[in-house]
């Protein structure tokens, strides 16, 4: 992993454009081929970023990252106050808890209860950025990314923010729609979910594993 602190301006060209003027950033490059600009102020979300497949191309003062698209980001650097690289070694992965694990594997066999004539297209779905929980597709074949959560707080909803900007960029699943599953969603992550369009779902773990026969309560 490349870390690089610099004065620089973005410009993102491609199907939209976006522009982040003249600041102080950090650049991270990792082994994968992305690229990602942070600020200071976003905690873990990145102000732009370029997913793989791309490639980095380094000018003396402007660095361009281009995928097979043809999108670019365009990074002109006014001073490079630091720049290090990192050798991190193999991720074993994230680790969930026995019941995470367990909700994901069960609504996984019945992803029915989600809504009638949905399918599972596949567990840990791989990104760029991370696994999503469960990917689906409702009875109208939109694609669903499903993120699980024993407790659901503000950061669960932006990580599937997170996911679900990435994934829209593909267009053989875009659009894709997320849904925030939880035993317990707190009302804070779930106003943010709703205001970004992302349904709710709270689980009964013990009607899951068929204690009780109660459904899902789906606000």
């Amino acid at each position: 992993m490349r870390l690089v602190i610099a004065r620089c301006q973005v410009d993102y060209v491609g199907r939209l454009t976006a522009h982040l003027p003249m600041a102080q950033r950090l650049l991270l490059i990792k082994a994968d081929g992305s690229v990602s600009i942070h600020s200071d102020d976003r905690a873990f979300k990145p102000l732009n970023w370029m997913s793989p497949p791309c490639w980095l191309i380094e000018d003396p003062d402007i660095w361009t990252v281009q995928n097979k698209a043809g999108e670019k980001l365009i990074i002109t650097l006014e001073e490079v106050m630091h720049d290090s690289k990192h050798e991190l070694g193999p991720e074993p992965g994230l680790q969930k808890d026995g019941v995470e694990a367990d909700l994901q594997k069960l609504l996984a066999e019945h992803v029915t209860t989600l809504g009638d004539g949905w399918t599972l297209v596949r567990r840990e779905f791989p990104t760029a950025i991370g696994p999503v929980d469960l990917m689906c597709r409702d009875s109208s074949g939109v694609s669903v990314a499903v993120e699980i959560k024993r407790r659901g707080e503000i950061d669960g909803v932006e990580q599937l923010t997170r996911y679900l900007e990435l994934l829209n960029r593909d267009p053989l699943l875009a659009p894709v729609q997320g849904v925030f599953a939880a035993q317990q969603i707190k009302p804070q992550a779930r106003v943010l979910a709703e205001d970004r369009g992302i349904r709710c779902v709270v689980l009964d773990y013990d009607a899951l594993r068929g204690i009780e026969p109660d459904e899902f309560r789906l606000f």
